[in-house]
């Protein structure tokens, strides 16, 4: 199981780079279009369509990074004060539920971008489905963490301070 755990590890700094790049290069396009309107009358037409596929990306990545290191806002008042056999029962029911979720947001990706293999994008030009990949990325990523995540419950590698879903907000004092 460290191997698997390894490699996600290297999966979520990945896509952590992969979303510098997008930042960056967002900046960039969005930054150089203002100058280019403002300073010269001119713009790049791409700018805007390529930004807005980034910015899509790079928040379907950093949700696979939350998901991974438990980073989404939640709260514990309830789960905090259960036994950890109730505080695993919860676990595994939020689990399910988001396995539910991500097979759902799969089908609905994986549809759309099917429907949407033979469009281009207005400017770009490019298959719209590439947009709708990153909703099929997001999903295919979610259910294999949750998946190694139940494993690791069921197989008691769990520790109890990872039963509870949610990480402590590192603006609280403690």
């Amino acid at each position: 199981m460290k191997r698997i755990d390894r490699l996600m590890d290297q999966y979520c700094r990945l896509l952590g780079a992969a979303m510098v790049a997008c930042l960056a290069l967002m900046v960039v396009l969005v930054f150089g279009n203002v100058v280019m309107r403002y300073g010269f009358n001119s713009g790049l037409t791409v700018s805007e369509e390529l930004a807005r596929w980034l910015f899509v990306w790079m928040t379907f990545m950093g949700a696979i990074i939350a998901l991974r290191e438990r980073g989404h806002l939640g709260t514990d008042f309830l789960v905090g004060r259960l036994s950890p056999a109730g505080k695993k029962v919860c676990l595994v029911v939020a689990h399910l539920v988001m396995l539910a979720m991500c097979v759902l947001l799969l089908r609905g990706a994986w549809v759309q971008a099917v429907i949407n293999a033979g469009s281009t994008s207005a400017v770009m030009e490019v298959p719209v489905a590439w947009l709708y990949a990153s909703g099929v990325v997001f999903a295919v990523s979610g259910v294999l963490l949750l998946l190694h995540n139940l494993w690791r419950l069921v197989s008691g590698q769990l520790d109890e301070s990872e039963l509870v879903g949610i990480r402590e907000s590192e603006e609280q004092p403690h």
